[in-house]
């Protein structure tokens, strides 16, 4: 291999070298922080990029997507003394390269310590009891501290959620015992309404029947009644279409011999019946009672007639 070739060689890897050390590709949702001389310079935006080989080189390197990121579990006590074993998440974003590069020596670190920082403050204001029923409550205040602060950081809180809270064993089997009673409660309360619940439709129900029932009689008295009435009513037109017509009779000639002859027959009727129906038959001491009992009645019809005359 002669002179000009490993010249060539040479070359080629010096520009190869070249090329690498002043061409950069900045991948999308990422920033790049330069250094000249050892001083900040600019940030590389996504795409090519040229650098000043020897003067300028990559100091940082930046991921603008969002990031999670684990808090350590921590013990914190609240406001009625209770301690609690409390752990989380923290979502955030990187939003000025420059001072995520140069505001902490460690910013990911500095976020994790002040969450739990700021955590053990919030719990702190609370009762045990509320914080089980604030987490939002307590996500809100952390990240409202946290944005704070990280701004110097060029880094953007997102948000802080509570993974778990766990209260020490003692405490957690009386709200266990708690839960169970309230749900044996409510079961009672529950079987105490159903009880109570069926007993008024029983008498609703009951109620309802006897309503039915006075309903039926009150229209069945009625129904009698009319019944009655109307038997009534037929008795006396019976009555008084005969009064009518024997009123007529006794107009009409020979009228008051038929009457006559028709009373002496009911009266032999009479005296018929009783001596079918017992044994002792009673006659008047004057038979000549037939004929005064028709005498009187005939007057009882001439009296009649002569005021119509």
């Amino acid at each position: 291999m002669d002179f000009s070739t490993i010249l060539s060689i040479v070359i080629l890897v010096l520009a190869a070298f070249f090329v690498l050390q002043t061409v950069k590709v900045v991948p999308q949702q990422n920033a790049w922080v330069v250094e000249r001389f050892g001083k900040y310079n600019r940030t590389l935006q996504p795409g090519l990029n040229i650098l000043v080989p020897i003067m300028d080189r990559v100091a940082y390197r930046h991921s603008l997507k969002e990031i999670p990121m684990d808090v350590p579990s921590q013990v914190c006590i609240t406001k009625d003394n209770t301690q609690l074993q409390v752990d989380g998440v923290i979502y955030f974003q990187v939003t000025d390269a420059m001072k995520a590069s140069y505001g902490s020596s460690n910013f990911i670190f500095a976020i994790t310590q002040l969450a739990q920082t700021s955590l053990r403050s919030v719990i702190g204001k609370l009762e045990m009891d509320k914080t089980f029923e604030e987490r939002s409550i307590i996500n809100a205040q952390v990240v409202e501290a946290l944005d704070e602060a990280a701004t110097n950081w060029g880094v953007k809180v997102l948000r802080y959620e509570i993974k778990d809270l766990v209260p020490p064993a003692a405490i957690l089997h009386s709200m266990q015992a708690q839960i169970t009673a309230e749900r044996e409660k409510r079961a009672l309360i529950a079987a105490s309404e159903g009880r109570k619940q069926e007993q008024i439709n029983i008498a609703t129900g009951e109620r309802e029947a006897s309503i039915q029932r006075s309903e039926g009689e009150k229209q069945a008295a009625i129904n009698r009644a009319q019944g009655e009435a109307a038997s009534i009513l037929a008795v006396a037109e019976a009555n008084a279409s005969a009064l009518r017509q024997i009123g007529e009779a006794t107009q009409s000639n020979g009228g008051v011999t038929a009457m006559n002859l028709k009373v002496a027959e009911q009266y032999v009727q009479a005296f018929q019946n009783m001596a079918s129906k017992n044994n002792t038959l009673i006659v008047p001491a004057n038979m000549g009672d037939i004929s005064t009992l028709i005498s009187s009645a005939m007057k009882i019809v001439e009296n009649t007639k002569s005021p119509q005359s």
